[in-house]
């Protein structure tokens, strides 16, 4: 295992020393940054969370990818971040991906981090490889140093950013019906179908971008990942899964409403999304799915649903979300806990492989990160993982910005309400964008 030095230092005002940490951090050509954006959640081990600079790391498209990350992980035994793509999927399964890829990211990218920060309250742990540790001293009088506005500055780019999208709106309802179609012939009960936005020839300033979109919907599963030119902004409300100790946790998001700043009234928003049989039995639908999806790694009889529908709130959407468990044998390996899983069934549709079938002959970007996972491996095999959804991702080379929405289609969907939705999931992206 390898031997990391140990400091914990107490931190006075938590929220700008996270300021100051991201913006420090700036410098890395590797960096992963996790902000759980103080959500009191029964499953957070650390308010933020800070890797930066990779001793080693992997990086493979999808062939025999699971694999490749099992050995790395067993040799290196030590925290692990990076993120498993969408398109992984490949390597589970006899599927391809053939559409369109602006963004040209690995299909899967973890590192082993110098400098690893753990920030809970007013701790923070830092975890440094022995050999840079003489720099931690430094690099505390650095990050104390980095000057940060209080208010979060608007980031003007060289020109204005022209949003187009790659599905337009009458052609997105001729594809939801073919969906539809698939649904009463019996071929799928539900898929989640998805369409990108994007701009060309444009640069953007990705912390600020990230800052100004972590502010607006301020989520429990927030990241930016810089991995040399590609970037990750991700405001994500979803948990994917989690390893803790023989304790498997799945957390899928089905269900959309909006909020009101009426009081009354976006507690009538919340209740009717609670009640909307639709949206209840999407998100039944999936719990299903991932409660088979445990089972294989599963000891027997331990998947449990802790919750199911339960309406959780956030500063732009209300979200349905239900909690599954289970338990799994000391030896199980824990990417084997993912490569059973992966794709999430929230992301994918029921049953799953014709699903991602369906999916991936009538979706026009190949999903890449988004819609996969960004998380991290502890050292005891632990590992926690978000869903990459609103989320903006950026090749800075080939100066592409993109960013993709989603829905359920179910037997009920309606194409309007669901074309709305994807508005309304996109509406953060869009003005941080925009400015």
């Amino acid at each position: 295992m390898a031997l990391r030095h140990h400091k914990s230092v107490h931190i006075s005002n938590p929220e700008t020393f996270k300021n100051q940490l991201l913006l420090w951090s700036e410098k890395f050509d590797e960096i992963v940054w996790l902000d759980s954006n103080n959500h009191k959640q029964k499953y957070a081990n650390y308010d933020a969370v800070l890797a930066v600079e990779a001793f080693t790391s992997i990086q493979t498209d999808y062939y025999n990818a699971f694999e490749q990350l099992k050995e790395y992980q067993s040799i290196t035994k030590d925290w692990l971040f990076g993120y498993l793509s969408y398109d992984l999927k490949n390597d589970v399964e006899e599927l391809s991906s053939n559409n369109f890829d602006g963004l040209y990211f690995p299909e899967l990218c973890f590192f082993q981090p110098k400098k690893l920060f753990f920030l809970k309250g007013n701790t923070l742990e830092a975890l440094y490889l022995n050999f840079v540790s003489d720099e931690l001293e430094d690099d505390l009088k650095q990050i104390e140093s980095t000057v940060t506005s209080s208010a979060v500055e608007k980031s003007f780019n060289d020109k204005d950013i022209k949003i187009k999208l790659r599905i337009h709106k009458d052609e997105y309802f001729e594809k939801v019906n073919a969906v539809l179609n698939h649904i009463h012939r019996g071929d799928i009960y539900e898929a989640n179908f998805c369409q990108e936005f994007y701009a060309e020839n444009t640069t953007i300033n990705p912390i600020d971008i990230y800052n100004n979109l972590n502010q607006i919907s301020k989520p429990p599963f927030a990241s930016f990942i810089k991995l040399y030119d590609k970037y990750l902004l991700s405001a994500s409300p979803e948990r994917y899964i989690k390893k803790d100790g023989t304790k498997i946790t799945s957390q899928p998001i089905k269900g959309t409403a909006k909020r009101s700043l009426n009081q009354k009234e976006d507690n009538q928003l919340k209740k009717e999304l609670s009640e909307d049989i639709k949206e209840r039995s999407e998100n039944v639908m999936i719990v299903d799915l991932v409660r088979n999806d445990l089972s294989k790694t599963a000891t027997k009889g331990s998947v449990k649903v802790e919750e199911l529908c339960k309406v959780y709130s956030f500063d732009q959407v209300h979200q349905m979300m239900s909690t599954i468990t289970s338990e799994v044998d000391k030896t199980t390996h824990p990417v084997d806990v993912l490569r059973t899983t992966f794709p999430m069934g929230s992301m994918t549709g029921a049953p799953k492989i014709s699903a991602m079938k369906i999916i991936e002959e009538l979706e026009e970007t190949k999903r890449g990160l988004y819609s996969g996972a960004v998380g991290y491996f502890t050292p005891d095999n632990d590992f926690d993982f978000n869903v990459v959804i609103r989320s903006i991702l950026y090749n800075a080379s080939e100066k592409y910005v993109s960013y993709s929405v989603g829905g359920a289609i179910t037997a009920k969907s309606n194409p309007l309400k669901e074309y709305e939705e994807c508005l309304l999931k996109a509406k953060a992206m869009r003005e941080v964008l925009e400015n």
